[in-house]
């Protein structure tokens, strides 16, 4: 099971969201234990530098929107590492506060 798989359901289902991510992928945004606020979004209105609940390559993560090319998005991490293109359907939310412990 995913850890993010209650956090989409309810996103899905139009609720806003509070997760704590584990990891060091997005230090210096959000950091390791932090908590966010996840809403749902329309993807349309995303911008290059938005934090996003995605699944992308059958992984999920809370990542940055590093590029938007018709329609797409790509992600990747705060320390230069790329996951993937993905379309709106594998976004599930935008990450709106984020807190430290």
């Amino acid at each position: 099971m995913s850890w993010a798989l209650s956090a989409k359901e309810a996103l899905r289902k139009g609720e806003t969201v509070q997760i704590k991510p584990r990891g060091h992928s997005m230090h210096g945004k959000v950091n390791d234990g932090d908590l966010v606020t996840v809403e749902p979004c329309d993807p349309a209105t995303l911008t290059v530098g938005d934090i996003v609940l995605v699944r992308v390559h059958g992984n999920d993560y809370l990542h940055l929107v590093k590029a938007i090319d018709k329609g797409r998005f790509q992600i990747g991490n705060n320390r230069g590492g790329i996951n993937g293109w993905v379309g709106p359907n594998g976004i599930y939310g935008k990450a709106t506060k984020v807190e430290a412990p």
